[in-house]
């Protein structure tokens, strides 16, 4: 079929964006679904700092790439062999499918499948290959396997899980890597525990998420962490008992001064290295930095060695909130549905096409938390 989509062709490091337009809304051609597949028509889709490390070349993909990883709708086609779901069925995208049978999956890790971790870096599906071509036959990459800032899109049978009718789907595009990945890596991979001292450092959609998951997990002092005046603000409204500036040259000091030395678990959602630095030197003795922030490709993280053994501080990489996502998405909006997770308050414009460009710019100007693109208005 003939469909829009967002398509990027060139590394666009020179802003603002809506005047250098690296992002062009093009007519493509989308193969229907072959065998394990599923054609879904796109509800929304969230606008995510990962979109933006694409386009500024910091975690660089083949190019050209149509662009989009968090999102939802509604099935209409499904390939041979697809038998648990079915045409008119609402879903949300996870961008990590999993084959099921390397070592990774076997191991109860599907988000870190290896399979679909080499499809992803060749821009394909799992079953091998591409589903879009452009105006001149030419192919067009998939990013992570999903590409939703389209109006369908063609994906492997593990890249979705099916929700309840009732759930809103535009907003439920960033259960499927906002909240998966800053609950997660709360909850999963740093398993914040009631009572702890807990810091929540970058407060975007992925941070928030994260801010939002840690006050889940009952902790008796919760610090949010970030430059921007305006999250703060927000992440005092959504239950942080401390909103830190990190341009505050005593940063570090202000944290240990609340928590009486340190926080048992500093999570790290904002992908710099600065970051990562303000979460490794808050920690108590005996405490974990979990990061899920994407820092840009070849970046490094300066740690003492020694601490590792005296101080025994542990440092945890979380990659999609080291979620099982037909486990952990349902739970998560069944927390939604019991306004213990007020994710919807993340979401501010619903934007067209059109406002593409201008969205990232807001994005990377730190405007906006979630912008949701609705390809069919």
């Amino acid at each position: 079929m003939k469909m829009r989509a967002a398509v990027l062709r060139t590394i666009a490091p020179d802003r603002p964006y809506a005047r250098t337009q690296p992002i062009s809304v093009e007519e493509v051609e989308l193969d229907g679904p072959q065998a394990g597949e599923v054609l879904v028509k796109i509800a929304g889709a969230g606008l995510c700092h990962s979109d933006l490390s694409v386009i500024d070349g910091s975690r660089p993909r083949p190019l050209p790439v149509a662009l989009g990883h968090e999102g939802a709708g509604t099935v209409v086609e499904v390939g041979v062999g697809v038998r648990d779901i079915a045409p008119g069925d609402p879903v949300v995208f996870q961008f990590s499918a999993s084959c099921g049978r390397c070592e990774r999956c076997l191991e109860g890790r599907p988000q870190i499948c290896i399979a679909h971790g080499a499809a992803r870096a060749k821009g394909e599906l799992m079953a091998g290959g591409k589903r879009l071509r452009d105006a001149r036959g030419q192919p067009v990459n998939h990013q992570s396997g999903v590409s939703c800032f389209a109006e369908y899109a063609t994906v492997d049978r593990g890249s979705v899980v099916k929700v309840d009718k009732d759930v809103p789907l535009a907003m439920a595009a960033v259960f499927g890597c906002a909240v998966m990945t800053g609950v997660g890596a709360a909850l999963n991979t740093a398993a914040i525990r009631p009572g702890q001292k807990v810091a929540i450092i970058g407060l975007g959609g992925v941070g928030l998420s994260g801010l939002l998951g840690a006050k889940l997990a009952g902790p008796s002092v919760l610090i949010a962490v970030d430059a921007n005046p305006a999250k703060l603000g927000l992440a005092r409204q959504l239950g942080a008992d401390h909103a830190i500036d990190a341009r505050e040259p005593d940063h570090l000091d202000q944290i240990r001064d609340l928590t009486g030395g340190g926080v048992d678990v500093a999570v790290e959602l904002a992908g710099n290295i600065k970051a990562l630095e303000t979460g490794y030197g808050i920690l108590r003795t005996g405490g974990t930095l979990v990061t899920a922030g994407l820092s840009p490709a070849g970046a490094a993280f300066p740690i003492h060695a020694a601490d590792l053994v005296t101080r025994e501080i542990s440092v945890k990489g979380s990659y999609m909130g080291s979620c099982v996502p037909v486990r952990d998405i349902p739970r998560f909006i069944e927390a939604y549905r019991q306004g213990r997770l007020p994710v919807d308050r993340l979401i501010g414009e619903h934007i067209g096409f059109e406002d593409i460009n201008r969205g990232f710019d807001r994005l990377a100007d730190g405007e906006v938390v979630r912008q949701i693109l609705v390809p069919h208005g």
